[in-house]
């Protein structure tokens, strides 16, 4: 248990504020975060309606609960891994400093992911926390002094985060292809299943099992024991491929056991399974973002030694508390936009309700005179019989979970908080172009928005570090007035935030109805 803190720190006005705001602010970025991250986890099945939303938030839910109270080393690399608290020892004000970080992370944090999620706009909570801890540090670096930014560990997460993309699109665009060219879209059709489900199934089944026990899991006791004593003496590759020949034998059985009934749960169940593990992975390793800040913050004050604050081990019991955060904040109604926004990016139907800069669509009408003129590979849309909307089919939502999980577990497990949002984002754009989607409908439209969200991914990260510079300064040079001034400045911005949000999705669904039944609006034209 912790222990408790000081009474004699409730004598520092500066000191108490950052308790307060720390402990504060944890509650609140975890809830953001958990609101931001909800449509990395449930996209898939939610769009391929495997799963009704609320269901596939539950089922996500529990397994982010699960993942964040494991841990993992990628909280460590957070909170004392960008930069270094100890440089700051001998340093006039170097408690001041350190807290002045650690609080002006949470304060930009909270608004910036607010106002990306207000607008739909997927953001990397990671490349956030990030660039806001490069930018807080390196103001009281020039404040103090000090050198405490460590550009190594910093480079090595940023390298870790733009591999992780290239990785998730490349990989996801191959499995892809290759099992789209097999199965097309008789992904329920029994015969072909019995063809090519084993083989499929079971290689999607096997990385996920592979990566996320071996991968994410691997401070559990039982797994380091079949890591050391069965996969360092077979190898990996040939475990993998014992997990891929298990599962392949066991879905071939169930398929000529079950027959039908097998057929229509195959890939369905492999998508679950995805979001399982991926909601798992999302456990582990966004935890750092929203946890770490304020964690530390509070050791800080209990031990008041640089040194050893940022080794205390963090107990499980707080870990618990911040999963049960998280999966509330995936419980807000504001993450559903982020969830249709990004389902709708990749949606393989005609008509999308998603908005772009003018710019960013006349960029992808550019790019796509270079299309080949080949059909799609996706389905023809369709609709369930309550007529929703179909984004994905099953089998291309099993492929986008199953890449994205097994490329985050493997972060995780090298202490590398690599971002979620971008895994999974490429891996949804990476599948769609290896269907064809942008060959038919609101191409135009779906291709640029993808273009205007990872630029925005850019200037998130430029609006992170900056801010969190400016933040920093004034809490550092004001105390308890300068996070009083940063702290309204906040919940301003939230407001006019919140007021432009609501009105651009209003704008964005009747410009989407426009599109799509373009007859109505001929008629009124006509009228006049």
């Amino acid at each position: 248990m912790m222990a408790a803190i000081d009474s004699t720190i409730f004598q520092q006005p500066f000191l108490a504020a950052c308790l307060v705001l720390a402990v504060v602010m944890l509650v609140w970025d975890t809830i953001e975060v958990g609101r931001n991250d909800a449509a990395n986890l449930v996209n898939a099945v939610f769009g391929s309606r495997v799963l009704r939303h609320r269901t596939a938030i539950l089922v996500a839910g529990v397994a982010v609960v699960c993942g964040a109270t494991l841990g993992s080393d990628v909280i460590d690399t957070a909170r004392k891994g960008i930069f270094t608290p100890d440089n700051f020892k001998g340093v006039q004000f170097g408690l001041q400093a350190v807290l002045t970080i650690y609080v002006s992370v949470y304060i930009v944090d909270t608004v910036l992911l607010y106002g990306y999620s207000g607008f739909g706009m997927p953001v990397s909570t990671t490349a956030c926390l990030v660039f806001e801890l490069l930018g807080a540090a390196l103001a009281m670096d020039l404040l103090t002094d000090a050198d405490s930014v460590n550009w190594s560990k910093s480079g090595k997460v940023v390298i870790a985060i733009v591999c992780s993309i290239a990785m998730s699109g490349v990989v996801a665009f191959l499995i892809q292809r290759a099992v789209r060219g097999a199965i097309r879209d008789r992904t329920t059709h029994h015969a072909t299943l019995l063809l090519h489900g084993g083989w499929v199934g079971g290689g999607m089944a096997a990385g996920l099992f592979y990566f996320l026990l071996l991968k994410g899991m691997k401070d559990i006791t039982w797994v380091k024991v079949f890591r050391t004593e069965i996969v360092e003496q077979l190898g990996h590759a040939v475990v993998i491929f014992a997990f891929w020949a298990f599962f392949a034998v066991v879905i071939h059985l169930a398929l000529v056991r079950f027959r039908q009934r097998a057929a229509d749960l195959l890939f369905p169940a492999l998508a679950v399974l995805g979001t399982l593990a991926m909601a798992f992975a999302f456990g582990q390793n966004d935890l750092a973002n929203c946890a770490s800040p304020g964690l530390a913050s509070i050791h800080l004050i209990q031990k008041g030694d640089l040194h050893t604050a940022s080794k205390v081990p963090i107990e499980t019991w707080m870990l618990f508390a911040c999963g049960l955060l998280l999966f509330w904040g995936m419980t807000r109604p504001r993450a559903r936009r982020v969830t249709k926004a990004a389902v709708s990016t990749g949606s393989m139907g005609d008509h999308v309700a998603l908005w772009a800069p003018r710019w960013c669509v006349s960029l992808a009408e550019y790019l796509l005179r270079f299309r080949s003129k080949a059909p799609a590979l996706a389905p023809r849309p369709s609709f369930t019989e309550a007529g929703k909307a179909i984004h994905f089919d099953a089998l291309r939502a099993s492929v986008i979970m199953a890449v994205s999980a097994s490329v985050i577990a493997t972060a995780s497990s090298m202490g590398l908080p690599v971002s979620t949002t971008y895994v999974t984002f490429a891996a949804v754009v990476a599948t769609g172009m290896a269907d064809r989607i942008f060959q038919r409908g609101d191409a135009a439209l779906k291709l640029g928005r993808a273009i205007w969200v990872i630029t925005s991914w850019f200037l998130a990260a430029l609006i992170a570090a900056v801010a969190a510079g400016l933040v920093a300064t004034a809490i550092f040079r004001l105390e308890i007035w300068g996070m009083g001034a940063v702290l309204i400045l906040n919940l301003v911005l939230r407001q006019k935030l919140k007021t432009r949000s609501d009105l651009h999705q209003r704008r964005v669904k009747e410009q989407a109805y426009e599109r799509a039944h373009p007859e109505e609006f001929a008629l009124e034209d006509e009228r006049f």
